[in-house]
């Protein structure tokens, strides 16, 4: 294995509301090898977008196959966070640069190329139907 794909997703109902955040994860053959998804509650899209990317980097942490690895590409449909984290737009929300400081960690302890990419929201509905489905048993449990 040599390369990895990881699709993330955060959402939340209202702006701030109840939010999830999840992650999908292809091998180099384009094969499921990994997902999940979590209630994270009342927050924006912004945090749960980030936070879909922070789980995916805790996962990648513990990833059995992770020396072998030479590259990780992350697929948001953000784009505001995609153009955050790679510098092009400044970070403003204060909520969003503790965030982005342990994403910077966790990177580092990760130690290998990661590209993050921008991405139609078509192109990511496995992850998005991750964040709706835990939102759905959230909400639904509260009736």
């Amino acid at each position: 294995m040599t390369n990895i794909k990881i699709f993330t997703d955060g959402g939340a109902r209202g702006n701030p509301g109840p939010a999830a955040s999840a992650f999908v994860v292809f091998d180099s053959t384009d094969k499921e090898i990994y997902k999940s998804s979590k209630f994270i509650g009342l927050t924006t899209n912004n945090v749960a977008e980030y936070k879909a990317l922070l789980m995916a980097l805790d996962w990648l942490k513990f990833f059995q196959n992770l020396k072998d690895l030479n590259l990780i590409n992350f697929y948001l449909d953000s784009e505001l966070v995609v153009k955050q984290l790679t510098g092009i737009y400044k970070i403003k929300s204060p909520d969003l640069i503790p965030l982005t400081l342990n994403i910077k960690e966790q990177e580092k302890l990760i130690n290998k190329k990661i590209i993050y990419q921008h991405i139609p929201r078509g192109q990511n509905k496995l992850a998005d139907k991750l964040v709706n489905l835990a939102l759905d048993k959230e909400l639904s449990s509260h009736k």
